[in-house]
């Protein structure tokens, strides 16, 4: 089992979670009410949507493992996962991605856009294997 289907099945079991089609089309994805949260690409590279709010918040944090990508003007960050450690950073920050849904928006909130896969921000563009 990969590191990437461990999640998914794991993200699977969550009850505000459901499996979905990704609107980019390329891979799986896992959805709450309020819509698309994670976007497994391949079996290594994920994104996650976070709030604009969240992200400045985590930023620093999120910078510093070498386990996640930030594209500016994104409300995605892009997780390779490489080790176990990996998949608990996931499941920690789609908790956070789904608190933030809870709260009200922010007005300065940019409209969400396609996830960083379709702007070709993966961290290894040629490892698009399906899982």
């Amino acid at each position: 089992m990969t590191l990437a289907s461990r999640a998914l099945a794991q993200l699977a079991t969550w009850p505000d979670l459901r499996q979905a089609v990704p609107s980019c089309g390329q891979g799986q994805a896992v959805s709450s009410a309020k819509g698309e949260i994670v976007h497994f690409h391949s079996e290594r590279d994920v994104d996650l949507r976070l709030t604009d709010r969240a992200i400045r918040r985590f930023a620093k944090d999120l910078r510093r493992t070498g386990a996640i990508r930030i594209v500016p003007g994104s409300q995605w960050v892009t997780l390779r996962l490489d080790a176990a450690s990996d998949v608990d950073l996931l499941l920690t920050l789609v908790s956070v991605a789904l608190q933030a849904q809870q709260t009200p928006s922010d007005p300065a909130e940019r409209p969400l856009v396609g996830c960083n896969d379709q702007r070709g921000a993966g961290f290894v563009k040629a490892d698009l294997g399906v899982f």
